[in-house]
């Protein structure tokens, strides 16, 4: 790759996309993981917290190694896109539900989930919580941070598909943030709410981006592309120029129908001759 393309405006816009993404995702991901260690005494909170860090980071490796493989996958990016539509369901409910909160009351219930995060807080018989073992908590800290690590790492590869180097930057951001300004990026998220609007919008334009392409990916690769540019107004023809990025990477695999078909021989034209 040229070093002038990584400067691109579509690769700087995908990096802006990213660095968004990373940044309120990660503030959601403090007060989730918080609250699942809530039921567990003091001094086991920030063990089962570390746990659920050290095998968050693992599980967003492993997401990033195969990311590029699954998102080649024909219609995969098509459901992926659907999905974060679900994730942009679940950020705006949680908009909705903090408009609803005292700005004092919210303050205290996000400093308690940071507390607890951090080991500290009042017991679980002070929250009126039933005290959970160990491993059920972990299970729970675990199954959190899998849903936010899915959450994360689906809504960067949206945003930077086309864009490898800014993939892996993005998901490396995403762990330094989640193991590091998690605690900072929540109280921001919680005193300048209009940045998770920002974010929303951010994460739903890339899940609509994520359906346009994948649909688009999916009929070019079926070998739909005459059948869907003949029924399609004009401005929604697949042009030479998207057939080419959608089949980059598959020649000699056999995959792209619309590829691999050689031209028809016009009628009254003689065959070209062998050899």
């Amino acid at each position: 790759m040229a070093f002038s393309e990584l400067f691109t405006a579509d690769a700087l816009s995908a990096l802006g996309q990213v660095l968004a993404i990373d940044l309120v995702l990660a503030g959601d991901n403090a007060v989730a993981v918080g609250l699942a260690a809530a039921a567990l005494p003091q001094e086991q909170r920030r063990k089962a917290i570390l746990i659920g860090l050290a095998a968050a980071v693992v599980m967003r490796i492993g997401f990033a190694l195969i990311t590029v493989q699954l998102l080649a996958i024909v219609g995969l990016l098509l459901a992926g896109g659907v999905l974060l539509l679900w994730v942009c369901w679940k950020m705006w409910r949680e908009l909705q539900e903090q408009k609803t909160h005292d700005q004092a009351e919210a303050q205290h219930e996000l400093e308690l989930a940071l507390a607890i995060e951090h080991g500290k807080g009042p017991s679980p018989e002070e929250l009126g919580l039933k005290r959970k073992t160990f491993g059920a908590a972990l299970l729970q800290i675990m199954i959190a941070d899998i849903t936010m690590s899915l959450d994360n790492v689906l809504a960067v590869a949206g945003a930077a598909h086309d864009h490898p180097w800014i993939m892996v930057f993005g998901l490396v951001l995403s762990i330094a943030l989640m193991g590091v300004a998690a605690t900072f990026i929540a109280r921001l998220l919680n005193k300048y709410r209009w940045i998770g609007y920002v974010g929303l919008v951010i994460v739903l334009y890339v899940a609509v981006h994520m359906i346009w392409d994948g649909y688009r990916s999916v009929v070019v690769r079926t070998g739909n592309l005459e059948q869907h540019n003949a029924a399609a107004p004009g401005f929604l023809d697949i042009s030479p120029k998207e057939v080419a990025k959608h089949t980059r990477g598959l020649e000699g695999q056999g995959s792209s129908a619309a590829t691999s078909t050689p031209p028809p021989v016009q009628a009254g034209s003689a065959p070209a001759p062998a050899g």
